[in-house]
């Protein structure tokens, strides 16, 4: 299996309403429950009125198309990391699925996925 490692840095932030104007350019995620908004986007494109942000993380994408079927992807890369004591952010696509962990632990994350038989680009 094959991740890749994304360019930009990335902040987790808290938001009090939808930013349905000015959506953050590039990648970002977003969700919305009875009890918060969360946005996960480039950390210079965050907004101003972020309630509460963790600045600092970088995302590996897993490369190709996850099929629905396919069981525990996520259960075996968190459990490398894990072993690490790299503490990591998940959110998913349709398509895909993004592990992000904070940019100091990028460097030893990919080792440590590289060397569980993980092919890891940049």
């Amino acid at each position: 299996m094959e991740l890749r490692i994304l360019p930009d840095e990335l902040s987790v932030c808290k938001l009090t309403e939808l930013p349905t104007e000015h959506l953050p350019e590039g990648i970002f995620f977003l969700a919305r429950t009875e009890q918060e908004i969360s946005l996960v986007c480039n950390t210079v494109k965050v907004p101003a009125d972020t309630t509460d942000r963790e600045d600092g993380w970088r995302a590996f994408r897993i490369e190709g198309i996850l099929d629905f079927s396919l069981i525990g992807i996520l259960a075996k890369i968190s459990a490398v990391l894990a072993e690490k004591k790299i503490g990591i952010f998940v959110v998913s696509t349709y398509n895909t699925d993004y592990i992000l962990v904070k940019s100091e632990k990028l460097e030893e994350a990919a080792m440590a996925l590289r060397a569980a038989g993980y092919t890891v680009t940049k």
